[in-house]
């Protein structure tokens, strides 16, 4: 008796290949203006690009954001087809163009920030157009990924396993498609020489789509077709025209425009800031323009960067600097004639206190300011002067200290008492509160 034989089961099948994870984003090598951020955003978030590029440069003009966060994604995302990132290289001590751009933007763009932040609703929106930039991506980015109960696609499982899948209530047969029209010879497309053959014909075109049959041409028409396809191909390698002349003579007409408006009823530092930031929003327009018409280089880059460094420094210069330099001499004649405080904006200033005759026991007090310049105070010789002096920026001097010894340095602060010298008629105490944004502070003693 035959034993029944068994029915072989097929093994089981092999698990299926897990899903590739998502590569990180990189920096596009061939869709960039600048630095080719903008470009693998759009790409790793499934967005045009040009609304990357519009919303850095919105942050830009009003907070500095954009620079910041353009130049750290600078530094961070390596770029395509490389395996190092621009903030590694520098760290290893390679120092390129790339990295130090990177660097500039972002420290240009802190500055704005910096200079920005005692304005609320200018950050605020910056803030929300930041998180509304953010949360569009990242809804982008999830909806573009693919569903991982998502039916194969017929022609690429045919591709892949090199077998057609059988036709079944679910799939339907190929179109039929006719034959192709046989083509006669012709003697345009193959050409008799001069024993009776055809022979090849050449690759160009005089007219129809690129690839069509082409008709041979012969003489001056034929050599103005070449120089016209020689142009339209050296248009279409240089690509767009550039603009970036045209926004730097714009940023300057609209800088100096500003600044010569504000300079004789504002201070220097706001009329400077007034010029820079006109310029900085020409730049930056001119950098979201050319994301649709045009192009911009490095060169308005780096002009857009060195302004936003230069608004950074006007902003935090003293609103006591005034635009006009004078020459300004106060010389009260006794103690009740001294004011409580004097102040210049620029220009030199001097107080002169020598007719000033001071009880013994009693004491005067005043105070002198002088924005950017100089400031000099003459006290009475038998006066004991106690001065509290600042200076931002500059020099120091007392009248134990030679003329010829100037110290420039920021932030100096001194609290002195000056003794009346040996011999001096005895005088009351005058203090002194003598404060200069840039520049040098003197106390001197009068000879008599």
């Amino acid at each position: 008796m035959t034993q029944p034989t068994e029915t072989p089961v097929a093994p089981p099948d092999p698990d299926p290949d897990p899903a590739p994870a998502a590569l990180p984003p990189r920096r596009s090598g061939r869709n960039k203006v600048i630095g080719g951020v903008c470009g693998g955003l759009g790409r790793y978030c499934d967005i045009d690009p040009v609304i990357f590029r519009i919303a850095f440069g919105v942050l830009t003009v009003i907070s500095g954001l954009g620079l910041v966060f353009y130049g750290f994604a600078w530094l961070l995302l390596p770029l395509d087809d490389e395996e190092e990132n621009e903030a590694r290289r520098l760290l290893s001590g390679r120092v390129e163009g790339p990295a130090l751009v990177a660097v500039l933007m972002a420290l240009a763009g802190c500055g704005i920030f910096l200079s920005m932040l005692s304005n609320g609703s200018v950050m605020s929106f910056a803030w929300l157009l930041t998180l509304a930039v953010a949360g569009i991506g990242v809804w982008s980015q999830r909806r573009s990924a693919t569903p991982p109960d998502a039916p194969p696609d017929t022609a690429a499982a045919q591709t892949a396993t090199g077998v057609a899948p059988a036709f079944g209530p679910g799939t339907a047969p190929p179109e039929t498609k006719a034959p192709p029209t046989p083509v006669p010879p012709s003697w345009w497309r193959d050409p008799i020489v001069k024993d009776g053959t055809t022979g090849p014909v050449g690759t160009g075109y005089l007219w129809g789509a690129e690839g069509a049959d082409a008709v041979p041409s012969f003489g001056a028409g034929a050599r103005a077709g070449k120089d016209r396809d020689k142009k339209a191909a050296d248009r279409a390698t240089r690509g767009p025209r550039s603009i970036g002349g045209f926004v730097f003579l714009l940023a300057l007409l609209a800088g100096g425009a500003g600044t010569a408006g504000a300079w004789n009823h504002q201070p220097l530092g706001t009329a400077l800031q007034i010029g820079l930031t006109a310029a900085l929003v020409v730049f930056g327009l001119g950098l979201v323009i050319s994301a649709f018409v045009g192009r911009t280089g490095f060169g308005t880059l780096f002009l857009a960067v060195l302004t936003a460094a230069l608004l950074a420094g006007a902003s935090a210069m003293p609103k006591t600097i005034t635009t006009q330099w004078t020459r300004t001499d106060w010389t009260p004649a006794a103690a009740a004639d001294v004011r409580p405080s004097y102040a210049l904006g620029s220009g030199e200033g001097t107080l002169d206190l020598s007719k000033v005759v001071v009880p013994v026991g009693q004491s005067v007090k005043t105070r002198a300011e002088v924005g950017a310049g100089r400031l000099k105070v003459v006290v009475p010789r038998g006066a004991t002067v106690k001065a509290h002096i600042v200076v931002g920026v500059g020099d120091v001097q007392l009248p134990t200290e030679k003329p010829e010894d100037v110290d420039i340095q920021p932030h100096q602060k001194k609290t002195v008492t000056l003794p009346p010298p040996a011999g001096a008629k005895p005088a009351g105490t005058l203090e002194l509160d003598l404060h200069v944004s840039i520049g040098q502070a003197e106390v001197d003693r009068a000879a008599s």
